[in-house]
């Protein structure tokens, strides 16, 4: 009896595993058809494409080299030019191949972090983290085993260096001793972390097969472009989410306590949390499981990296273990919920630069729309109209529309967000697979508001946010100050992973286990040039510390060219700004603001590449020579910090709407100061105002 269960199990477990395999197979399949009929410029299924898909799937699911060896490579080589044969004949050869390997080798990782961390690490030692090491994957299991080791080290050199300051301001005789104790608490936080990372991998929803599964499909999908996609529902609930649509969530903020540690912030009422009658503010989070898998001890995680392990599913039973301020645990089972928007009306904010000229100010994070209801004007540009209304009555001089780190979003509601500022006529320029680009106009004649316009841009300005500047730009019915934008000119849909779908119908509330978001066309300006590559070039040009990074769209691997196209003959742009003497004025402030000459040494060091090291994981030798973990975004911090030596020309204050909306919320007046605080101090916004002021004589 018992053998039979015995069989029937590993029967089961196998079954199990292959199901989302065989999945992944079939849809792997289904994206190269969709791919050929729709996308906008498809690949050849052929070698080429093979070893593009290969390369991105390893560097993905194990980009840090650290798993998988060269003797498991030897193994999955022959199919490097093969994938293309293995998704045509739909075949899971290879996919169950690296499943079996990839869930093997974190097993017995899990086993090693433990032992390494079980003997204290001896940092006198002549050892080093070499380049060929970080840079190529073990030899054998021996060899990953030294590899885990030397990045378990180095983690620990990093927070010892961090707390060296405090052991050398103690007497001589208890700095052994405290350096000592703090190597125990130092190795077992980085074993909880390590062993945190693996458990992420293997108790993830699904676990390793499903994981493997979606990356594979996810690796061929990118390969034609940076912005098709494969999706998961999860994956597509949250990218629409993003764009507007009600988000699926448990309905509790996170925060840290003193020590670190992740604890609930808040409770949204009405939310799953709040629902439970078990969570309450200050409730430490020990641990997280989905559905039955094993639970993911994130005792001793950020609150980012919680954040990241909830966001992995909106559908699977999530069981949240709380420790209780009285140290009691309790296990709270929720589903996530969609959540209601309870500020809709408070989307966009704006701001009064009060000086030598009352300039209006606009921050538009992003372009979302309603998902719910596609002829609603519950979008981001009724909701900037209603704003531009609300500064209009203050009686503004010019308005600043800022769009630094705007990555995009509807490209309906750019279009109409145009229309708020041109009379009538053509927006933007769409190209499909069909030989001719049809016209995108102003479907309503008048503006909103027709006065001096200022726009702000930055390298994260991108797609959507490209299209509107690159419109105003070439109307001449804007000013664009900043750096060159991210370069983004391509439209995607999110479609059913369906080859039988007509895209005349409406998709949006067809269910299936699986999404494509797929390029389907590029966007052209109404001149005939696009942003693609080169990004959308501000009038007035500002150093910006986003120049000195290689990723923008023209970076991306698979990225597709720009080729120009005829301009709209109906276009008829305004009058020419006055940009010469503006450029003089912007030239002068920059030179007054020392802020600029830190961003231009610190892009020139940045453009100057460095040569890789051998690190030193001996203390006395790592001390003297620490390797920052975050080399760019510390740097960048340093440089973004000093930005308050030049006094603001303006005080920043709330429109007169908002002030008596401000004057019922204690809340929500702090949350305003604090946006208030970080514009008076931004460089950025000190020249925009001026040149705000000059356009407005």
């Amino acid at each position: 009896m018992k053998k039979v269960f015995l069989a029937f199990f590993i029967v089961l477990s196998l079954s199990s595993k292959a199901q989302p395999v065989q999945k992944a197979t079939i849809d792997a399949f289904v994206i190269t058809r969709m791919a050929a009929k729709y996308h906008i410029k498809p690949r050849t299924l052929d070698e080429s494409l093979s070893a593009d898909m290969y390369r991105t799937l390893l560097h993905k699911i194990d980009n840090e080299q650290l798993f998988l060896t060269q003797e498991d490579i030897k193994q999955l080589q022959p199919y490097q030019f093969k994938l293309h044969q293995e998704i045509m004949g739909k075949r899971s050869t290879f996919l169950q191949l690296l499943v079996n390997l990839y869930q093997q080798r974190l097993q017995q990782a899990d086993t090693m972090i433990d032992n390494i961390c079980k003997i204290p690490f001896n940092f006198t030692l002549n050892e080093k983290y070499t380049v060929a090491e970080d840079s190529s994957n073990p030899t054998n299991m021996a060899a990953m085993r030294t590899k885990l080791y030397k990045n378990m080290k180095l983690a620990a050199l990093y927070a010892i260096n961090y707390v060296q300051k405090d052991i050398n301001a103690l007497p001589i005789g208890k700095q052994k001793k405290f350096s000592d104790s703090m190597e125990l608490v130092i190795r077992k936080k980085i074993n909880t972390s390590y062993k945190r990372m693996v458990q992420r991998e293997l108790n993830a929803p699904g676990g390793i097969p499903q994981l493997v599964s979606n990356e594979y499909c996810k690796a061929l999908a990118v390969c034609y472009d940076p912005h098709t996609a494969y999706m998961s529902t999860t994956d597509r609930e949250n990218f629409e989410g993003h764009l507007g649509k009600k988000n699926l969530a448990f309905g509790f903020g996170l925060n840290e306590d003193e020590d670190g540690n992740p604890v609930v912030d808040e409770l949204k009422p009405g939310s799953p949390a709040f629902k439970s009658g078990m969570m309450n503010k200050g409730d430490k989070i020990i641990s997280i499981q989905w559905d039955d898998a094993k639970p993911i001890d994130v005792s001793d995680a950020s609150a980012e990296e919680v954040g990241e392990i909830l966001s992995t599913s909106n559908h699977a039973k999530a069981t949240i273990t709380i420790k209780k301020a009285d140290g009691t645990k309790r296990e709270v089972v929720m589903y996530k919920e969609q959540q209601e928007d309870e500020d809709d009306d408070n989307k966009v904010k704006s701001f009064l630069l009060k000086g030598e000229k009352t300039i209006g100010y606009i921050a538009l994070p992003s372009f979302y729309e309603d998902w719910e209801n596609k002829n609603s004007v519950n979008g981001c540009a009724n909701d900037m109209a209603k704003e531009i209304l609300k500064l209009k009555k203050d009686k503004i001089d010019a308005l600043i529309l800022d769009l630094r780190y705007n990555g995009g979003g509807s490209v309906g509601e750019a279009v109409d967000l145009a229309g708020i500022f041109i009379d009538a006529g053509p927006i933007t320029q769409i190209k499909t697979k069909e030989a001719k680009a049809f016209t995108l106009k102003d479907g309503n004649r008048g503006t909103i508001y027709d006065g001096p316009l200022m726009l702000m841009v930055n390298g994260y300005s991108a797609s959507a946010s490209e299209l509107l500047a690159g419109t105003l730009q070439d109307y001449n019915r804007a000013l664009i100050v900043g750096s060159n934008t991210y370069g983004k000119a391509t439209g995607q849909r999110v479609l059913p992973l369906d080859t039988t779908i007509n895209l005349e119908n409406d998709l949006s509330k067809v269910e299936v286990p699986s999404y494509l978001k797929l390029t389907m066309s590029q966007v052209y300006r109404v001149n005939g040039s696009t942003a693609q590559f080169t990004g959308v070039v501000p009038d007035i040009s500002l150093p910006d510390p986003t120049e000195a990074k290689k990723d923008k769209e023209r970076d991306e691997p698979f990225a597709i060219p720009a080729v120009n196209i005829d301009a709209n003959k109906y276009y008829l742009p305004l009058k020419p700004l006055g940009v010469a003497s503006l450029k003089t004025k912007a030239a002068e402030q920059q030179n007054a603001e020392p802020y600029f000459e830190k961003v231009n040494e610190y892009i020139q060091t940045r453009r100057t590449v460095k040569k890789r090291e051998d690190i030193s994981l001996k203390l006395s030798d790592f001390i003297k020579k620490p390797i920052p973990e975050n080399d760019d975004d510390d740097e960048e911090e340093e440089v973004v910090k000093d930005d308050t030596e030049k006094k603001a020309p303006f005080t920043v204050q709330e429109n007169s709407f908002e002030a008596q909306r401000y004057q019922a919320g204690k809340g929500l007046m702090q949350s305003g100061d604090a946006f208030k605080k970080y514009l008076g101090r931004d460089p950025y916004l000190k020249i925009v105002y001026q040149l705000a002021v000059e356009m407005a004589k």
